[in-house]
Parts: structure tokens; C-alpha cells; sequence
């Protein structure tokens, strides 16, 4: 008989209010970790959209008579791609329980239910109302939803209904107001897993109970009890997170949009800081203002512009900035390449003075040519850039041009004297971070322009066979066991991840809500090839997906957080990669390729916000860098410097940005290419 309580919720617990949000519902969750503020309980809301900004929450506490009820207050349905907004707990060890809760829909136009055997908020099973004449049981995958059984039940918006899913087995009984429905039988049901609320239309529920048998709780309890000390086992041979270095950014903090170079032209270290203001519309046209340059004991070596506490608190920019360290005339210091106030810069990483300018072009193009523009007008008389990248169209043997661009239209290549080259105006979004390489082995960069192939020349190749949204993040390599070709792999936003050649051939693709980051590791050693992680945002957000070098599913896992990073860290030294997900230290850390955290953060009471893997101590293993607006950590590892086994090949800092699908690859000749990209598409 199940009559353990293993969870019951009222919500008496919630003062009467809003259930925390994200206020901003911007898109610096894709890369910050973003954790609303104000007490949850036991429940976690992974659904954002950025359609919700100035909308309110999604979720607040009602009472009336004395009950507590949470009310789903969101109508909008299908809005960019399907959301089902859902508050979650429980955990995957649960199984063989009853579910039940009371729901009363305050609009039957939509759907109101139950999510149980939920392994994440889109993979889950769920008893539903659907409008007023039917109760139905679906499994919701990624952008699928598949109704399983569906039978007639008259609803209306005043009456109170009790929901309930016993589940024995690999069969559950689904009920209404104590009636049994229908039973289903299958493997989802066997999984077990989380339970939730979910509903498209104002709705409220209370009276949540899961009842289990005594004999399962405690078997519950051992098998949490047991993943736990396996997950000790699983970390303790591995060196744990030193602290390193403690950085106060006094009034010069910035969001994720830090740069690391050699100033100086030593093999010191120097991070260069931008600070942001937003203008006309959100992040669409974001301005530097300030930036300071220090070396890894927060000691000042120079700041143009004024910093501002103001900025760091209202310029929460999602967006790239334009600004780049790297040796761009060849000297053996890096410059830092920039724009400020409608004018490209090159400063001495030195002094920070300017050694070359040159104003930004001219925004030529009638505005309803231009993609992406807010109130269908550009803003400026010149371009405002929304990023830089260093890349080598000109064949000089070394990256000495600077390509940069608009938010989601026009790119430019310009040469290191700030002289244009060429332009390109894209019929489709650009993405937000164009990736040159040079594919046919000319010596000269071509560039994927969103889903368009560029020669050196901006002369469109091909274009992938895709028409909506845009590009987030590209990884090229060869990457594909027993083959000598390239690939791109693509994260796309609503048009999911795929791989596709360099002809222009798209050859395997996964819709998972919005694809958002990508990289690519030699994560699960005991496999052969690398493997493929990936990570969505909007709508149903914080889900990883790992696969095979072909594109195939191996796992996907919600560790109920945003700004998973997902860049692959070098912790070991000996070929093995982790992936860093965000530096909570309850739920991020180094993830290893069976989704467990290997190496978790410390909790001192570091920032959570920011985070970044680089080689800083010079031993090939990977540092960890975290910060906020007003603090830096840097973690190394606790075994301290030592020789290494592994050199990998990994993505160049000198373009930084928060959209670089980023990789880790034994050597340079699984990015050397001479592929002939003009090959007839198939």
C-alpha cells in the first residue's frame, strides 16, 4: 500500500506573490548563470522567452478561503517554438509512486496537467485536460509532443479536478476525481523520474501529493544514498579547485565579455575589461565605454573611458562586443582591436593609445533590406559592430584581417590598416559570430556566414538549405570517425542542431527546442571518436544533449540551471576532456562524458555569474576563471603545474565570444583542410 509520503506540497510555505523570474527574460542566460532571486521551495521553472520581457512572471501564489494555490498565468502558446511552461522537483531515482494534485483551469482554451516520469521538462510524460471535452496522456521530447492515450472528459473553468498518476511498474494508471481513465504501459513509465505542473492557460494547482509503498521509499533513499558516494568515488581521484588568485573589480566589472592576451609581448597574462551601454533598443546597438586593462593581481596597466557602477548594474549586455586582443601587425604584442563612438580601433596593448583608427562604414542600404532591425529603422548613420573577428582573407601566411559586422546582417572584412575589402549583406540572418578557416588550403580564409559559405572575396559558395532563426554557434574539424572531410557542427536556435558538410549538405539533424551552445571533445574516452556536446535556451532551457561524432543521441540531461558553457577543459592533462557547465557550486562544475559532475566548484563564496576555461599557469591544463560584476576567482588545480601528456589543439582566445562553438582536437590537422567547397551540393 502506498502510504509513504515522499513529497506533498500546498504551497503554504509561499507568501502570496510571484514565484521568482527572471525579470530581464533576456538572453543573457544562454551564457550567464542567471538564478532569480526569492525563495522556491522545491520546485525549479527551466521555461523562459523572451517574448516574456515586461510581461510579468509565468507563476504566482493566489489564496482564497484560506488555501494556497500556484497559478500559471501565461497564454501565449507555440511562441518561437512550443513551450509548456512547468514547475519541477523530485529527482530520477523516484519510481513506483501515485502523483496526484487538484487543478482547477481558470480558462479551459488550453492545456493543464501533471508531468510525472520526467527525466527533464522535455522529456517527460503528462496527464493532461485538453480544452473542454478531453484528458489525455502525451510524452513531450524536445519539439514532439506524441499522445499516447486520449479519452472524452467534459471540463469546464469553475470545478476543482483531482489529476493522479499510479505508477507500478511500467504501467500507470491515470485518474480523475478518482475515476481510472485509461492505463498505460512502456518503458517511460518504467524510467521513473521528477514530477511537475504544467499548464498553457491560466491555471491553479495545490494538494500535491506522492505517495509511495515503505519498502520503495527506503529503496529510494539507498539509491540516492548510493549516487552519492559513487559520485564521491567518481571525483576523488581527480585534483580538486585551488583558488588561485582573488580579483576585486572595484567599478570596472563587466559581464561575460573578458579578454585575455600577452600586453606586454611577455608570456604574462593581461585581461582586458569592457564595459557596456545599451542604446535605442536593448542589445541591438551595445556601446563600449569603458575599458581597463590588468594583469592577473587586478594591478591597473591602463583604462580608456570612465568606468561606472551604473554600468555594471543596467548594462547587462547579451550580446557580443566588438573588441578582440591579438597581434594584428605582427610585432610580438597584441594589440587590442575595438570600436568606440562609430570608429574602429587598434590600441597599443601597452598603453592603450590608439596606433591606427578609422570611422566605422557608412550604413548605406535602404533599412528594408537590412535583417533584424528594431522599428524597421537602423538606428545610425554609421555601422555600430556587434563583434570582430581576426581571420586571414588576404593569404599572408598569418591572421591579419579583421572581419566585422552588424547585429544580423552586413559583415565587412577590412584589412590591418582598417581599409575595407569587400561587404556582404545577407538575404538570411547572419548568426551572431561568422567562422573564418580556410577549407580548400589556398592559404585564404572562406567565412560561414549563418548558413552561407563566403569565399575570401565575400562571393557567396552555397548556402545550407535553412531559412529561419539563426546560427549561434559553429565547430568545424574533422571530427567524423574515418574521414578525412570537414564538417561543420551548428546550433541554430529554433532550427536545432545539425552537421553538415562543406559543400553545403546538411547529413544529420536534431530539433531540441533552441539549440544554443556547442563543442566538441574527446569527452567519453572509453569510446571511440569525439563526442558532440550541446545545450538549448529558450523555452525549455539548461538541457544537455550529448552525441556521437555522426550526430547520434548518446544521453541528454537538465542539471536546472542556465549558462552551461559547455567549453571543453583540459583539467587532466592526458587526453581526457571534461565540458565546464557554470561555476554553481551546487549544480555546475567540470562534467565528464556520462554526465556527472567530475570536479565540482568549491562553495567559498565565489561568483557565479561568469565563466571561462584557459591555460594561464602555461602547463596546457586549463584554469578556471569566474566572476561577477564586482569579483574574479581563478581556480587551478590542486595538484599544482606539472608536466603533461596532452598538447590539444583548441579554440584560438584571440576570437573570443560568447558564440564560438569551441573544440579540443590531438593536433592541427583536424583543422587543416583542402576540401573544394564548390563541389555540387546533393
Amino acid at each position: 500500500m502506498k502510504d509513504r509520503i515522499l513529497f506533498e506540497e500546498d504551497f503554504k510555505g509561499f507568501l502570496i506573490g510571484e514565484f521568482p523570474y527572471d525579470r530581464d527574460h533576456s538572453a543573457a542566460g544562454e551564457y550567464h548563470c542567471v538564478v532569480p532571486e526569492g525563495y522556491r521551495g522545491a520546485w525549479t521553472d527551466q521555461v523562459c522567452n523572451f517574448r516574456y520581457n515586461g510581461h510579468g512572471p509565468s507563476w504566482i501564489i493566489t489564496g482564497d478561503n484560506g488555501k494556497h494555490y500556484m497559478e500559471q498565468c501565461r497564454i501565449e502558446k507555440g511562441l518561437p517554438h512550443r513551450i509548456f511552461p512547468t514547475l519541477q522537483t523530485g529527482s530520477s531515482f523516484w519510481k513506483d509512486y501515485d502523483v496526484s494534485v487538484t487543478i482547477r483551469r481558470l480558462s479551459t482554451k488550453g492545456m493543464a496537467g501533471l508531468a510525472f516520469c520526467m527525466n527533464d521538462s522535455i522529456d517527460t510524460l503528462v496527464l493532461s485536460m485538453e480544452y473542454k471535452d478531453r484528458i489525455q496522456l502525451a510524452y513531450r521530447h524536445k519539439e514532439e509532443v506524441k499522445v499516447l492515450k486520449s479519452v472524452p472528459f467534459p471540463t469546464d473553468a469553475d470545478s476543482y479536478y483531482t489529476l493522479k498518476a499510479a505508477v507500478d511498474g511500467d504501467t500507470v494508471r491515470c485518474m480523475v476525481n478518482g475515476e481510472t481513465l485509461f492505463h498505460y504501459s512502456g518503458k517511460l513509465v518504467e524510467r521513473g523520474g521528477k514530477i511537475g505542473i504544467t499548464a498553457d492557460c491560466p491555471t491553479q494547482f495545490t494538494d500535491i501529493a506522492v505517495m509511495v509503498e515503505e519498502e520503495k521509499a527506503e529503496e529510494i533513499k539507498r539509491a540516492e544514498t548510493e549516487d552519492q558516494l559513487r559520485l564521491q568515488n567518481l571525483q576523488a581521484p581527480y585534483p580538486s579547485m585551488k583558488l588561485w588568485k582573488k580579483i576585486d573589480l572595484k567599478n570596472f566589472g563587466t559581464s561575460r565579455q573578458i579578454r585575455f592576451g600577452h600586453l606586454t609581448g611577455t608570456k604574462e597574462w593581461f585581461m582586458v575589461i569592457p564595459q557596456a551601454q545599451k542604446r535605442v533598443e536593448r542589445d541591438s546597438y551595445s556601446h563600449i565605454s569603458c575599458l581597463t586593462a590588468i594583469d592577473l593581481d587586478g594591478n591597473i596597466l591602463w583604462q580608456r573611458g570612465e568606468p561606472s557602477e551604473i554600468s555594471n548594474v543596467l548594462g547587462k549586455i547579451s550580446a557580443d562586443l566588438p573588441c578582440q586582443v591579438y597581434d594584428i601587425d605582427g610585432d610580438g604584442i597584441d594589440e587590442v582591436i575595438t570600436a568606440h563612438n562609430f570608429e574602429l580601433q587598434i590600441l597599443d596593448g601597452r598603453t592603450g593609445e590608439i596606433k591606427k583608427s578609422a570611422p566605422t562604414p557608412l550604413s548605406e542600404e535602404e533599412d528594408e533590406t537590412i535583417i533584424g532591425l528594431p522599428y524597421n529603422m537602423y538606428a545610425f548613420d554609421r555601422i555600430n559592430p556587434d563583434g570582430i573577428r581576426i581571420a586571414n582573407f588576404r593569404g599572408l601566411g598569418r591572421p591579419a584581417d579583421i572581419l566585422i559586422k552588424d547585429r544580423y546582417c552586413r559583415v565587412y572584412a577590412l584589412d590591418s590598416d582598417l581599409n575595407v575589402m569587400w561587404k556582404y549583406q545577407s538575404s538570411r540572418n547572419t548568426g551572431h559570430f561568422p567562422l573564418a578557416l580556410d577549407i580548400n588550403g589556398d592559404g585564404c580564409d572562406e567565412v560561414l556566414v549563418g548558413y552561407t559559405l563566403l569565399d575570401c572575396n565575400g562571393t557567396p559558395l552555397w548556402s545550407y538549405p535553412i531559412y529561419l532563426d539563426h546560427t549561434d554557434e559553429i565547430v568545424a574539424g574533422k571530427f567524423k570517425r574515418n574521414s578525412e572531410k570537414g564538417y561543420f557542427a551548428c546550433v541554430s536556435g529554433t532550427q536545432g542542431f545539425f552537421i553538415g558538410d562543406f559543400q553545403g549538405n546538411i547529413v544529420t539533424r536534431d530539433y531540441i527546442g533552441h539549440a544554443q551552445r556547442i563543442s566538441i571533445g574527446n569527452y567519453a574516452p572509453e569510446r571511440p571518436g569525439f563526442e558532440i556536446a550541446v545545450t538549448n535556451f529558450w523555452g525549455h532551457q539548461g538541457v544537455i544533449y550529448l552525441y556521437d561524432d555522426e550526430g547520434n543521441l548518446l544521453w541528454e540531461k537538465e542539471n536546472e540551471r542556465n549558462g552551461n558553457i559547455l567549453a571543453p577543459v583540459n583539467w587532466l592533462g592526458n587526453g581526457v576532456d571534461f565540458f565546464l557547465t557554470n561555476a554553481d557550486p551546487e549544480k555546475g562544475g567540470l562534467m565528464d562524458g556520462h554526465g556527472d559532475i567530475a570536479v565540482p566548484f568549491p562553495d567559498d563564496g565565489h561568483p557565479v555569474m561568469c565563466c571561462e576555461a584557459i591555460d594561464l599557469c602555461g602547463d596546457d591544463r586549463d584554469e578556471l576563471v569566474v566572476w561577477d560584476y564586482h569579483g574574479l576567482f581563478i581556480y587551478t588545480q590542486s595538484d599544482g603545474e606539472r608536466e603533461t601528456t596532452c598538447h590539444p589543439v583548441k579554440y584560438p582566445f584571440y576570437n573570443a565570444s560568447n558564440y564560438r562553438g569551441e573544440f579540443s582536437f590531438p593536433d592541427r590537422s583536424y583543422i587543416t583542410f583542402c576540401e573544394n567547397p564548390k563541389e555540387e551540393s546533393k
